[in-house]
């Protein structure tokens, strides 16, 4: 089973190579959407690497990909400029969840 990167960035992809990992380059809506698809019918591939401006071009596919299929794993990841999430964006999450601050 194999890690499989979509990035929007040259120098992630090139990163993920270093370490063995392939991958693809795309940068449009339809561009995600295809890599995507290829991604999740190759049966070698067991998760998906997904860069965080890319699942910002299409979160509704992404949303349903995760929900409805048990393989591959779809994984978010930042690129070389950081993640765009707030410094306690998990702590929100719980609180927005259970309602309790922590």
């Amino acid at each position: 089973m194999r890690f499989y990167v979509i990035s929007d960035n040259i120098d992630t992809q090139v990163g993920m190579r270093l370490a063995g990992i392939e991958g693809v380059v795309v940068h449009e809506q339809e561009e995600v959407s295809k890599a995507l698809s290829e991604a999740m019918n190759r049966e070698d591939i067991a998760v998906i690497l997904l860069t965080e401006r890319l699942v910002k071009l299409c979160p509704d596919l992404v949303d349903e990909l995760k929900l409805n299929r048990s393989r591959p794993l779809i994984v978010e990841i930042p690129d070389r400029h950081g993640n765009g999430r707030a410094k306690d964006s998990i702590t929100r999450y719980v609180r927005e969840a259970i309602g309790i601050k922590i």
